[in-house]
């Protein structure tokens, strides 16, 4: 999300994002590992192609994840919601 889109957000869903936007890095660090090693497997086993892309684009999903978290609790402290 945008800082634009969370200023329009009402306290509610703002609030509710923040719920749902919560990271747990334990977790983000166990599938970036798991997602890195099946990049190793591909490479050693001559398989780069599509299939590689992915895991890579889904590594940076979870490095997003705590830079969106951020602007969320900015706003939330801005609004004095927190």
């Amino acid at each position: 999300m945008s800082k634009e889109e969370l200023s329009q957000l009402s306290d509610e869903e703002l609030l509710e994002a923040a719920k749902a936007n919560k990271p747990s890095p334990m977790i983000d660090a166990f599938f970036i590992g798991f997602l890195a090693g099946i990049i190793v497997y591909s490479i050693a086993a001559n398989a780069w192609g599509f299939f590689t892309l992915i895991p890579l684009y889904l590594i940076y999903l979870f490095l997003k994840k705590p830079k969106q978290y951020e602007a969320l609790k900015k706003e939330l402290k801005e609004r004095n919601l927190q």
